[in-house]
């Protein structure tokens, strides 16, 4: 008879490691070092919000302008509806009805002009992940604004990694000045640098927002898809957790608010069931959601412009308590009660 796990372990398949290329090791061993700063931080009350009707869109295919990189750029009218988007990574993922994975990255663009910013929907999000409610763009409201858009990327056919499964491991976002509420933003996106990991293969996925021109600011998130691969990984000796600066219970209702306020609807963050589908025993967390309460905690302390880089490590189980502390250097980490890491950050 096999060991029994305890109700809240997770599985080893559950704890990404590896290259995922965001953090260098030596900022990875200092924010595993005890030698936390303190600081007296709290966090907010988060509220529902309510469902937003779906936008009816069609799909845009065939050649446009030339891009960067000698892509291909397709300019869409609007923002995707990411419902239908993700009802057609459902079906690609049904045998027989997925068609054939590129090898390579498609050599294609996806933009959209003049995205803006409705304020009761920077509200609830300010609400949700614990920012105080300004006109001012968090630095992670912007991937929010654009997430269709790279949705619609992911989503294209020949694209090398399927959607259904894929893990968010890491994500950089660079804020190149002050965004604020009034201003409308052209989004680009595109993936690049496919490469080997150790459980499948790693992409990054671009995400560039423009005014008048002018980049303001860029988000890249890694996605690795999972492969079989023989043999094992020794996962060695668990490091000492850093002393916590702030303590935060995180409640299943994480989960359905910040996919109202993002768009984002993988049901492993919503659902029981669609969690145990994809090898969880419960709903986790948004990975930007855990990377965008760490910026609420840290948002008076962030410089106008400014890079700030996470690696998403064990995923955060709804409901849970996690322990984040504020370490020297720019360097952030989050917890669990454990001390095992959720997610390893840096602000520079």
């Amino acid at each position: 008879m096999g060991k029994r796990r305890e109700p809240d372990d997770l599985s080893v398949h559950e704890l990404i490691e590896g290259p995922t290329e965001i953090l260098s090791r030596e900022t990875l061993d200092a924010i595993r070092r005890p030698e936390a700063v303190g600081a007296d931080l709290s966090i907010e009350q988060t509220h529902d919000l309510s469902a937003s009707a779906a936008e009816v869109t069609s799909d845009l295919s065939g050649a446009g302008a030339a891009g960067a990189g000698g892509r291909t750029r397709v300019e869409l009218p609007r923002m995707p509806a990411p419902g239908a988007l993700y009802r057609r990574a459902a079906l690609g993922a049904l045998p027989g009805l997925g068609g054939r994975r590129g090898a390579d990255l498609p050599a294609v663009e996806f933009s959209v002009a003049g995205v803006r910013t409705d304020r009761a929907h920077l509200a609830d999000y300010d609400r949700v992940c614990g920012f105080r409610l300004t006109d001012r763009l968090p630095a992670t409201f912007p991937h929010v604004l654009g997430f269709p858009l790279t949705l619609r990327l992911m989503t294209a056919p020949g694209f090398p990694i399927p959607l259904t499964g894929v893990v968010h491991v890491g994500n950089r976002i660079t804020v190149h000045r002050p965004i604020t509420a009034d201003e409308a933003l052209d989004f680009t996106t595109f993936a690049e640098n496919l490469r080997p990991h150790d459980r499948g293969r790693q992409v990054d996925v671009v995400l560039v927002g423009s005014v008048d021109g002018e980049e303001v600011w860029r988000g890249v998130s890694t996605y690795l898809g999972r492969e079989r691969t023989p043999g094992g990984r020794d996962r060695g000796e668990r490091p000492t957790a850093p002393t916590a600066t702030a303590r935060w219970r995180v409640e299943p209702r994480v989960g359905t608010e910040y996919a109202r306020v993002s768009g984002d609807h993988n049901p492993i963050h919503t659902s029981r069931l669609g969690a145990r589908l994809f090898g969880f025993r419960r709903p986790i967390a948004h990975g930007m959601w855990s990377k965008a309460r760490c910026l609420a905690a840290l948002e008076t302390r962030l410089p106008d412009a400014c890079t700030v880089e996470v690696a998403f490590k064990l995923p955060v189980p709804l409901p849970s308590t996690v322990d984040f502390t504020l370490l020297p250097d720019g360097a952030f980490a989050l917890h669990d009660s454990r001390g095992r890491p959720h997610l390893a950050g840096l602000v520079r």
